[in-house]
């Protein structure tokens, strides 16, 4: 078989961010839901896993039943061998990554984006694989000094800046 690239298009609903990221262990789900439920008060999520050895599942968890769905449906398409997908609502990525990042079968991450997300996959006769990922647009432009100033307040606004 010949190697073939994907894009696979991530539909993430209004309200929710995702987390992308590649791992290593069977122990990832619960580790990363642990991360999840103890990281920010509130945060409602589901996470997906695809299991690339054994019985090559899609182990997947959550503490919200419309995340978690979204999530085994992201997978799924994606079915890159070791990869998972979070979820969230209620909370941003800048809460949780650190968190993740630390967890001790995260190899590393692709995006964290409520952006328009589109993976780019290989695949061969082994499996599949992420090469990486289109997040969101291409610039249109050049900051300028008004937008500067939009940036400065809705940091603060939010609480992310004093």
């Amino acid at each position: 078989m010949a190697l073939k690239i994907y894009e696979v298009k991530v539909d993430i609903p209004e309200g929710y961010n995702v987390v992308l990221g590649q791992s290593h262990f069977i122990k990832t789900v619960e580790d990363l839901y642990e991360v999840m439920a103890t990281s920010c008060p509130g945060l409602r999520f589901g996470i997906a896993f695809c299991e690339s050895s054994g019985k090559a599942l899609i182990r997947h968890d959550g503490n919200d039943e419309e995340a978690e769905a979204l999530a085994v449906n992201a997978a799924g398409k994606i079915g890159a061998g070791h990869s998972f997908i979070i979820f969230m609502k209620g909370g941003y990525p800048i809460n949780v990554l650190d968190r993740i990042k630390a967890v001790q079968e995260v190899v590393g991450l692709f995006a964290a984006t409520a952006n328009p997300l589109t993976v780019i996959v290989a695949e061969n006769e082994q499996g599949r694989g992420i090469l990486g990922v289109i997040d969101g647009v291409a610039p249109k432009g050049v900051e300028g000094e008004s937008d500067k100033e939009e940036r400065h307040g809705f940091l603060r606004k939010i609480g992310y800046k004093r």
